[in-house]
């Protein structure tokens, strides 16, 4: 059961369509900033709750990300692998007909797990409106992820925290969890800036060289073999086992839930920015905290998507989007952590009491 607080939901709508078996929800949590952002996902065991969980979690991105934009998700019922390209598509395009009476006007919608750009064609379209979505096709005045938005984002919270660790990135260790989109471009940001890339991990295990990795290399390999445990020479380990390496800095960028309590005595890192959504508990968190490792909270770090998004919106160009990622996330990951310093706090707590701030600050019918 989705639970309503002082922040919301606003509104829960539920649809279903008889023709095509079509079931979903569009959860929008707050629109105090703006209509509700957030992606759709399409698993067979997406929830209610889920969704209602990810719309708050947006809430306070995009209110830190300093965004005209609430916070929002939806889910479709299926399970794409089972599915059709036809079938998929009178699945999103029933979704987006159903959802017009609150599309665009309090929830733009995004790619989520199992939806990409094709999809956002083809729900804008039977929305009616180039608003209704980001992350379209470049023929539809998309800006493509594969420019690494998030990446780009993760790279410069990473620049800023690093001081605040006593770190000196360049030449600095690093590790990156996850080899995808986010973490493939943070790997590439932080090379070219100067840090040394000693470990990488993607689901069939980590590859590890002390004496750096050859990023542009291990791109090809990683293409050309379907995972960076084909690269040599270095050490293939479980892919766990990214956690404890001894690095300056680990950037999470993949696997929800990677850090547990127990997991924490054995951290190599001295900063950790999750470039990942939920990489670690609460408790987790605050023990990496007690320790004096830095965490650097996911929706500080990876924002750099959202800000794109709202570029797209806006009809901005991808050279607008790197300087806006680039102004904000610099500008937002320094206030975060000045803020914890100041207070003796964790930052994630710094960051949470400045996103409901802005909240508030706009909000009729919050609880002040």
């Amino acid at each position: 059961m989705v639970e309503y607080d002082d922040y919301g939901p606003e509104k829960i709508i539920e649809v279903y369509h008889p023709k095509t078996g079509m079931r979903g929800f569009v959860v929008i949590d707050n629109t105090a900033l703006g209509p509700g952002k957030g992606g759709i996902r399409m698993t067979p065991s997406v929830s209610m709750e889920e969704v209602a969980r990810l719309a708050r979690a947006m809430t306070w991105k995009c209110s830190l990300a300093g965004l005209p934009f609430g916070g929002a998700k939806s889910g479709i019922i299926a399970n794409p692998k089972e599915m059709n390209a036809k079938q998929k598509e009178d699945y999103i395009r029933a979704f987006g007909q159903a959802i017009k009476i609150v599309c665009p006007s309090m929830y733009v919608a995004a790619p989520d797990i199992n939806t990409a750009e094709h999809e956002m064609e083809v729900l804008a379209k039977a929305v009616g409106t180039l608003k209704a979505c980001t992350g379209k096709p470049r023929k539809m005045k998309g800006i493509p992820h594969e420019l690494g938005s998030t990446g780009f984002g993760v790279f410069h919270a990473t620049i800023v925290a690093a001081p605040f660790a006593k770190i000196n990135l360049k030449n600095a260790t690093v590790a990156v969890e996850g080899f995808g989109n986010v973490g493939e471009f943070a790997a590439k940001f932080l090379v070219e800036y100067g840090a040394k890339l000693v470990a990488v991990s993607d689901s069939k295990g980590v590859v590890y060289n002390v004496h750096g990795l050859d990023f542009e290399r291990l791109k090809t390999i990683k293409k050309r073999h379907g995972t960076v445990t084909a690269y040599s020479p270095g050490e293939i380990m479980p892919n766990k086992s990214i956690i404890t390496l001894p690095v300056d800095v680990l950037i999470t960028a993949a696997v929800p839930d990677l850090i547990k309590e127990e997991d924490v005595p054995s951290i190599g890192a001295k900063l950790i920015v999750c470039g990942s959504n939920i990489p670690m508990t609460t408790k987790g968190e605050q023990l990496l905290h007690e320790k004096g490792i830095l965490v650097v909270p996911d929706f500080v770090a990876n924002a750099g998507g959202v800000i794109s998004s709202y570029v797209e919106y806006t009809g901005g160009t991808p050279e607008k989007m790197f300087m806006l990622v680039k102004q904000k996330l610099v500008t937002n990951t320094r206030l975060v952590l000045d803020a914890a310093k100041k207070k003796k706090i964790k930052p994630r707590d710094a960051a949470q009491e400045l996103a409901v701030k802005r909240v508030l600050a706009k909000c009729k019918t919050c609880r002040k």
